[in-house]
C-alpha cells in the first residue's frame, strides 16, 4: 500500500507518479486520479499544485526536458574538448534519452503542451535546445542566421531516435546507435570556423 506523502513533497511525488504511469501504461493512463493514487494521496490533492491535468502534464514535460539536458551534458562532459567529439557526444545523450526514457521522449516531443503558461517548461526546453546549439556553434555555416546547421543536426538525431523507437526492438539490437550516428555526422563533412576556440566553456549540469 502506498504511504501518504508530506505536503512539502506532494508536487514532486505527483510528478514522479506521473512519470511512472507514463513509463508503465502510456499517456492514455495519465490522469490526476491515477497520479494521486500512485502517490498515496486523495484525488483532490493535486489541485494544490496543478491547474488540472494540463498543469501536471506540463510539469512532467518540464522534468523530461531536464533529464534530457542532463543526459546530453553528461555524455558531452565525458569527452575531450574536441568540437566533433562534443557534438557527437551530445547526440549520444539525445539517443540515450530516447532509449532510456521512451515515454518521456514521446511526451516531450509528441504532446501539445502550453509552453507559454509554464515558465519552468519554457526554461528547460530552451536549455535543452541551447546545449545542441552550442555543440553546433564551432562549425562553419553559410547561413547568415547560423541556425540552419542546428536544425539539420536536430532533424537528423531526432529522426534517428524516432526510428529507433518505432522500429521493432530487434532492428537495433545488433548495432551501436551512437557509432552509427557518428558515421551519419561524418557524412556531413563539418568544418570548424576559423575563429573557433577549443577552450569553450561548458554549461553546468542542471540542478
Amino acid at each position: 500500500m502506498n504511504k501518504p506523502h508530506h505536503h512539502g513533497d506532494l508536487r514532486e511525488a505527483l510528478i514522479q507518479a506521473g512519470i511512472d504511469i507514463l513509463s508503465e501504461h502510456g499517456l492514455a493512463a495519465l490522469t490526476l486520479r491515477a497520479c494521486a493514487a500512485r502517490a498515496g494521496v486523495s484525488h483532490a490533492a493535486p489541485a494544490h499544485h496543478f491547474k488540472g491535468l494540463p498543469g501536471l502534464t506540463a510539469a512532467i514535460c518540464a522534468r523530461g526536458y531536464r533529464i534530457f539536458s542532463d543526459l546530453m551534458i553528461e555524455e558531452r562532459d565525458k569527452v575531450a574538448p574536441d568540437a566533433f567529439a562534443r557534438l557527437s557526444a551530445i547526440c549520444k545523450g539525445y539517443l540515450r534519452f530516447a532509449r532510456e526514457h521512451p515515454a518521456l521522449f514521446r511526451l516531450v516531443f509528441g504532446t501539445k503542451v502550453d509552453f507559454c503558461n509554464d515558465a519552468e517548461l519554457m526554461q528547460n526546453s530552451a536549455i535543452a535546445y541551447g546545449i545542441l546549439a552550442t555543440g553546433c556553434a564551432p562549425f562553419a555555416t553559410d547561413e547568415p542566421t547560423g541556425n540552419r546547421l542546428e536544425i539539420t543536426i536536430w532533424s537528423l538525431v531526432h529522426g534517428y531516435a524516432s526510428l529507433m523507437q518505432n522500429q521493432r526492438s530487434d532492428a537495433f539490437d545488433d548495432r551501436d546507435e551512437a557509432l552509427e550516428f557518428d558515421a551519419i555526422l561524418g557524412d556531413l563533412n563539418l568544418t570548424l570556423q576559423r575563429n573557433y576556440c577549443s577552450e569553450s566553456s561548458r554549461e553546468p549540469l542542471i540542478k
